[in-house]
């Protein structure tokens, strides 16, 4: 995939993501897809931070959602190359400091099959 194709799958993940349409964001993962998440780590000790396929990812962002309505990701920078996407983004909560986020997208086939989040 070229990396401007690869790009706009990460547009439209954040879109998804800010809009908390968890269908869309969903469909752009692959059925079986990997996400890891320090904040998954803290709010569910027992998957040491990883959840695998899109129902474990849809119950884990549904919570999120619903804990924090007025989360928001707002995008610093995004490359890409042929099978991966390096995000940075803000994270925004009402009533928390903002959080610098990196996370990588590995993506085959047109779909997202692991994800990697990373706090600094």
């Amino acid at each position: 995939m070229t990396p401007e194709t690869l790009q706009s799958i990460a547009f439209r993940w954040f879109d998804a993501f800010n809009t908390k349409h968890l269908d869309k964001l969903l469909s752009l993962y692959d059925d079986e897809a990997q996400h890891f998440s320090p904040k998954l780590k803290i709010h569910q000790p027992e998957t040491k931070g990883l959840v695998v396929g899109k129902e474990a990812m849809r119950a884990w962002w549904q919570d999120a959602f619903d804990r924090l309505p007025s989360l928001h990701y707002k995008v610093t920078s995004l490359t890409a190359n042929s099978d991966r996407i390096f995000m940075e983004y803000i994270r925004q909560v009402e009533g928390e400091d903002d959080m610098l986020v990196a996370e990588v997208l590995d993506v085959k086939n047109g779909k997202i099959i692991a994800s990697r989040v990373y706090h600094g």
